[in-house]
């Protein structure tokens, strides 16, 4: 049932883990100066604490200095480091929150197998093994239980029950321990967590490959180590503040390890060696797994995530169904990567948000949640949703998501750059066209730096309007709010004169002029995401696209839960390069990432919107609230 939230809870609303930055994010306190609070009130202890194959993860242990009651223990794994390391410093905040310090809680931080002063071999998105055949074979999940089993026996005064949190890797171990979890975890909260890496996470979006992120990631996590340590690895020197030109200069994905990483980034070479869905990427697919999860399960994710939506999203979608019995709560906030772990949450960029919802989150629902489960609390159960509203500001709740009420409606393309909820009446072979060049690729940002940031995800999308190289349609001003709510589904037909072709749909609130002034005639990026048309078919098994033949292509752009509001525009725009976002395309049927300079070529992309062929936007439309 769509509710706002009480007025009480509404006057609360007002650095997490990015991975794609600098590690200490994750842990944001590690490494401060320490919290008088946390070193008056807790005391630090290390440990290397034996898994089944007998391999021994590094650990630190903050457990309350009052010892007149048993309490819970809180577990976070981490490949980033778990700083400080010495047992005279104290990180300033032990939990997810400075709440959880003051209510007491036995904090436990775990170098993961292979990371930092952890024994063992760290693999990325070590797989899940559902048999397990002796005690050599290990993973997430039985890492994750032998530290539980460990701790239950050795940490005195706790009782008996464990929650465990993360966001984006650490979320993702969160997850792994979630499945085949030991029957003292009782909370999992994992936040924004990745749950498959080529349909939708870090790594690819739709089998298009994140070039910029991906080269970042594993330069500076997946380098093998000679020893334990607790020396973070450098970061690369870009040599330039300008991705856009790195990465042009680099020229091919083919060439990153020649000039740059000469066989120490392995990882890189695996990936290189998978370019299509095969079993490499299906085992590492978490949603196959969740079955049977026995927590109660806390889902949290932001609707400007830049790296991991799809993860949160597709795992809440597989529990309701493959695990329906699972207390599961999805929360999403008007937040980047993690932005919701520190700060207000009041902003993003020059979108506001009228509250401060990284402190309702934290104070309102992330608290009650643990508390609950693992102390037995008195405090409301949470909804099945808890969703910000973007463009109205407001936070609801709802007892499924989307919610029952939302409607199907299709924005169609149609002629003069114009959108309308009508199918276009055109008749005949009716398109737009566009010359999309690999020398010149569409960039996805404005933004000046080597790596990537987030403020791209709310961008004003005016330098991508003005490029010929992209098509924008847009509605009229509305007479009325439009409010989205659930997934959008672009449902585009289009053609290309090479044999393969990346497309991206964007989806943009226009802002009008009568609005604060940095505002004016803002194009708010509201949600994107590309397909690559040789993946159209099948992931496992890639198909050429016929040159100027009409070619369905379909792809979700994922949840969104958005108000366009009266004065406002709808906003759609289409483009084939989102550079170095995404690699470039060479227009032919081919392995991108053994593609030489030579192999890239210009192509004539169309876009149909025509009666026969209509190219439109599926969107989950919400009734307007009755009137009072």
């Amino acid at each position: 049932m769509r509710s706002t939230l009480s007025a009480c809870a509404a006057a609360h609303l007002a650095a997490a883990l990015l991975v794609v930055a600098s590690p200490a994010l994750a842990q944001r306190d590690g490494g401060q100066p320490d919290s008088l609070y946390t070193r008056q009130h807790y005391d630090k202890a290390e440990y290397m604490v034996p898994m089944r194959d007998g391999v021994k993860l590094y650990t630190i242990v903050y457990t309350p200095k009052d010892t007149s009651q048993a309490l819970p223990i809180m577990l976070l794994r981490t490949p980033y480091g778990i700083p400080p390391y010495a047992l005279t410093d104290y990180r300033r905040v032990l939990g997810p929150s400075p709440e959880f310090d003051r209510d007491g809680y036995i904090f436990v931080y775990q170098d993961a197998r292979g990371k930092f002063r952890s024994e063992g071999t760290f693999r990325v998105m070590n797989p899940y093994k559902p048999q397990k055949r002796g005690p050599k074979d290990v993973d997430e999940s039985s890492d994750n239980y032998d530290t539980i089993e460990w701790l239950l026996k050795n940490v005195p005064h706790n009782n008996g029950r464990v929650g465990q949190w993360g966001i984006s890797y650490p979320g993702w171990q969160t997850v792994m321990g979630m499945i085949a979890a030991h029957p003292a975890l009782k909370a999992s909260s994992p936040q924004s967590s990745p749950s498959d890496m080529f349909i939708g996470d870090d790594f690819h979006h739709n089998g298009a490959f994140r070039f910029q992120y991906t080269y970042n990631w594993l330069s500076g996590n997946a380098r093998p180590r000679g020893a334990p340590t607790t020396d973070r690895p450098r970061p690369f020197d870009y040599g330039t503040n300008s991705a856009y030109d790195f990465f042009l200069n680099v020229g091919t994905v083919a060439r990153v390890n020649e000039l740059y990483f000469h066989d120490q980034v392995p990882t890189w070479n695996d990936f290189l060696q998978h370019p299509d869905y095969d079993a490499y990427w299906q085992d590492q697919n978490v949603l196959k797994d969740l079955k049977g999860i026995t927590p109660a399960v806390l889902n949290v994710t932001g609707w400007f995530d830049q790296e991991d939506f799809y993860g949160p999203m597709s795992i809440y979608y597989t529990m309701e169904k493959a695990s329906p019995q699972t207390k599961s709560t999805l929360v999403v906030g008007p937040w980047n990567h993690g932005g919701w772990g520190a700060g207000g949450g009041d902003s993003l960029g020059a979108v506001k948000f009228g509250s401060s919802t990284g402190e309702y989150f934290r104070e309102e629902v992330q608290l009650p949640f643990f508390e609950r489960y693992l102390k037995d609390k008195p405090v409301k159960p949470l909804p099945e949703a808890v969703v910000f509203e973007t463009g109205t500001n407001v936070w609801k709740t709802y007892d499924r998501w989307p919610p029952k009420n939302a409607v199907a409606r299709s924005l169609y393309l149609q002629a003069d750059g114009k959108l309308a909820w009508t199918p276009p009446r055109d008749t005949g072979a009716v398109f737009d066209s566009y010359v999309d060049d690999p020398a010149h690729p569409v960039p996805y940002t404005t933004e000046k730096r080597p790596t990537q940031g987030f403020l791209w995800m709310v961008e004003d999308q005016w330098f991508a309007s003005t490029r010929p190289d992209v098509l924008t349609y847009q509605t009229e001003p509305l007479t009325e709010n439009v409010t989205i709510a659930g997934p959008i589904l672009a449902k585009m037909r289009v053609a290309t004169s090479g044999t393969d072709a990346d497309f991206i749909v964007k989806l943009i609130d226009v802002f009008p002029d009568n609005v604060d002034q940095r505002m004016r005639n803002y194009q708010m990026l509201v949600g994107a995401e590309v397909i690559r048309g040789k993946y159209r078919n099948s992931y496992t098994k890639p198909q050429p696209m016929v040159p100027n033949q009409v070619t369905p292509l379909e792809w979700d752009l994922r949840d969104k839960y958005h108000t366009f509001q009266k004065g406002h525009r709808i906003m759609v725009q289409v483009q084939s390069s989102w550079f170095p976002l995404i690699d470039r395309n060479p227009h032919q049927f081919m392995d991108i990432y053994k593609a030489k300079p030579s192999d890239f070529r210009k192509a004539t992309q169309r876009v149909y919107r025509s009666a026969a062929q209509a190219s439109h936007l599926e969107l989950q439309i919400l009734p307007p609230p009755p009137v009072p």
